[in-house]
């Protein structure tokens, strides 16, 4: 009998400690298995697994699967840090972009469902509508505003694309991958190719995320200077 009291003593002691499951753990549940094996990993089942709780649970707090998917895209946005009203334009639009890349460094799985969802959340309307308004704010008309923000986002999403795809992980990795990969190649025959990873590639300290400061300061200066045809921005 003292024994059996024991144990439903420890029983009941972790219960009380356990997280009650809601909306939020659920949707924080399927970013941790999408961030560990990639989106592709996501289903009920694992999920249930991640959370340790039985798959039909999670029922009780999202629809279907669409609505996860939903619901994770929404909280990626809330990550990305939001260009402030009264700030300058060319500085916020780099404030956001540098954070939506550092975002998407870490979700890869994110930046294909960024863009293609039919029921955006709150967050994810807020991110539009504060981007739409800091450009619009600073003098750019509608026309050019759609212009900027097209080309913002593919620079962004294109750019972290890219990096997601690379096969190193960081500028300590890129001489050894690089130099098996040169083994294969005849300066005769690819002479230019030699050239640029010899000569900048495999140089110390290269980093091919550096890249991304210098393209977005073209891309700002562009829109600084075509924006003035139909408006200047106010600084």
């Amino acid at each position: 009998m003292a024994r059996q009291a024991r144990k439903k003593a420890a029983l009941a002691g972790r219960n009380d400690t356990r997280v009650p499951l809601n909306r939020e753990r659920v949707l924080r549940g399927a970013v941790a298995v999408a961030d560990a094996a990639g989106i592709g990993s996501l289903t009920i089942r694992s999920l249930a697994q991640e959370l340790g709780v039985k798959p039909m649970s999670l029922y009780h707090h999202v629809a279907n699967k669409d609505e996860i998917l939903d619901g994770i895209v929404d909280l990626v946005f809330s990550e990305i840090d939001l260009p402030v009203p009264e700030g300058e334009w060319r500085s916020e639009m780099k404030r956001r972009a540098i954070s939506a890349r550092r975002v998407l460094k870490c979700h890869p799985w994110a930046i294909p469902l960024l863009q293609s969802r039919t029921t955006p959340g709150a967050a994810t309307l807020s991110h539009h509508n504060a981007v739409i308004g800091s450009l619009r704010g600073a003098g750019f008309t509608v026309e050019m505003t759609a212009h900027a923000y097209a080309l913002l986002d593919s620079y962004i999403f294109g750019f972290a694309l890219s990096e997601a795809a690379l096969p190193i992980d960081g500028p300590e990795t890129v001489a050894e991958v690089a130099e098996s990969m040169m083994l294969l190649v005849l300066a005769e025959t690819y002479p230019h190719l030699l050239e640029f990873t010899t000569e900048h590639v495999l140089q110390p300290g290269y980093d091919f995320g550096a890249e991304f400061g210098y393209g977005l300061g073209l891309i700002l200066d562009g829109l600084e200077r075509a924006a003035t045809t139909s408006g200047a921005p106010r600084q």
